[in-house]
């Protein structure tokens, strides 16, 4: 191979992610959709910038650009990453914990329908309360609180919510650690204890 074809198989960027059992992937490219249906439920997410050829055949989802640039290596790396996370979720779900940590005054969480209520949060005579999405479901289990759902985002988003929901930019975090601490993010723990 000589050096200008070595440098147009660098331009030449190709991907594939196997697809499970029981998955199938669907892509619609008038609107730019996505669309991923397993055992767990259906998820469809749009890309607004899509300029590169999608192929999905031989239970293997297939993404190439020819000639790519920086940009859309970038993009090709996104847009991988997002339909290895829908696969993901699909078969078996991303899962968060947020662990409550009381020293000053013993705080209590709950859950009454679609809301999770914290009480006496720094003897606080107000509850605060948090409007859980339809798309996740949490689970109170003692200090530990326990998010899942098929979309990573959607469980994220609760779990940073729920951390800054707690949160006292005022207060020095040295003394003062009451709080919603993410834990654990999709099986993978952020703090050692």
């Amino acid at each position: 191979m000589n050096r200008k074809e070595k440098k147009e198989a660098r331009k030449h960027l190709s991907y594939s992610i196997p697809i499970p059992e029981g998955v199938t992937v669907t892509f619609t490219p008038e609107t730019r959709e996505i669309t991923v249906q397993g055992p767990k439920g259906t998820l469809t997410r749009r890309f607004a910038v899509l300029n590169v050829t999608i192929t999905i055949q031989d239970n293997e989802f297939r993404v190439e650009k020819y000639p790519a640039t920086k940009k859309d290596k970038r993009l090709l790396h996104t847009l991988r990453a997002h339909v290895r996370n829908m696969l993901k979720g699909v078969t078996e779900g991303h899962t968060y914990k947020v662990r409550a940590v009381s020293s000053h005054f013993p705080m209590t969480i709950s859950k009454q329908g679609n809301e999770l209520i914290i009480k006496n949060f720094y003897g606080e005579k107000k509850p605060r309360v948090y409007q859980i999405p339809e798309n996740v479901s949490v689970d109170v289990r003692g200090n530990e609180i326990i998010i899942m759902s098929i979309d990573k985002e959607a469980a994220g988003n609760v779990a940073g919510a729920l951390e800054n929901l707690t949160r006292r930019p005022e207060f020095d975090t040295r003394i003062f650690q009451d709080g919603l601490y993410i834990v654990e993010k999709d099986g993978k723990p952020i703090l050692k204890e």
